[in-house]
């Protein structure tokens, strides 16, 4: 089968939460398509276990240009000195709101902080990365793209997922209501929908999926990050240019 071939060259992509997991995929991917990338993490050290070198430093070593912004997304003026840094390479052409946590907690166990936490990176991260992306990119005139990471816990219950299914289906929300208000200056905006993939956010997972292919439903292997790479350079480019307010289900076939 053939492959997404994207050329990001000159563009600016921010990727935040692009130290581990599905962000670190994604940000090195946008890095090897010509991007420079800016992760924004609260920390620049991977947690995944076959990852040790910073994401922004993987992309340089493979030719490309990155930096590292530590950030706090349930921040909203830690989000606006993101754009700034953007603003030094010319400003905010793609951003990736993809940075979230996870407490796994029963719906009864969940306290106001628990709440607050996930709601505020997962949710309050995503609505404002989205309006600050997108009131830099109308300042600039770029008619530019804004990717969200959503769930399939937005649609489909889970065990102890109350609290973060609640920010994944506002995020599918937030995604449409952009989308629809931002058209009118030409910026798309999308969200993609990860099913169970081994990252660190899920714990217990990767022991799991380990087991996926002895059944015989959907998935029938585990989901990596890289599954879901080429779903967001897809949702960025222009291939996509006709593509907004979507949500892009990447699960192996799970939510069937």
């Amino acid at each position: 089968m053939g492959t997404i071939d994207a050329d990001f060259s000159g563009e600016t992509v921010v990727v935040t939460g692009g130290s581990s997991g599905i962000g670190r995929a994604v940000a090195t991917g946008f890095g090897d398509a010509g991007a420079t990338v800016i992760n924004a993490d609260v920390r620049a050290e991977p947690k995944d276990v076959d990852a040790d070198t910073p994401t922004h430093e993987a992309i340089e070593e493979r030719g490309g240009t990155a930096v590292f912004v530590e950030t706090d997304v349930s921040d909203p003026n830690r989000i606006e000195s993101v754009i700034e840094a953007a603003r030094e390479f010319g400003g905010v052409d793609v951003m990736v709101n993809n940075a979230g946590v996870h407490r796994n907690l029963e719906f009864l166990e969940v306290d106001p902080e628990d709440f607050e936490f996930v709601h505020g990176v997962n949710l309050r991260g995503a609505f404002f990365g989205t309006q600050l992306a997108g009131r830099d990119m109308i300042d600039r005139g770029v008619e530019g793209a804004i990717v969200n990471t959503s769930s399939t816990t937005a649609e489909r219950a889970e065990w102890n997922h109350s609290h973060y299914a609640t920010t994944k289906g506002g995020i599918r929300m937030l995604t449409r209501s952009a989308a629809l208000e931002l058209d009118r200056h030409g910026i798309r905006v999308n969200a993609v929908a990860p099913g169970p993939i081994a990252t660190e956010i899920r714990e217990g997972w990767s022991d799991e999926a380990s087991q996926i292919g002895e059944s015989d439903g959907l998935p029938s292997r585990s989901g990596v990050p890289e599954d879901l790479r080429d779903a967001y350079l897809y949702l960025a480019s222009e291939g996509a240019s006709y593509v907004t307010g979507e949500t892009v289900w990447v699960d192996g076939g799970a939510s069937l």
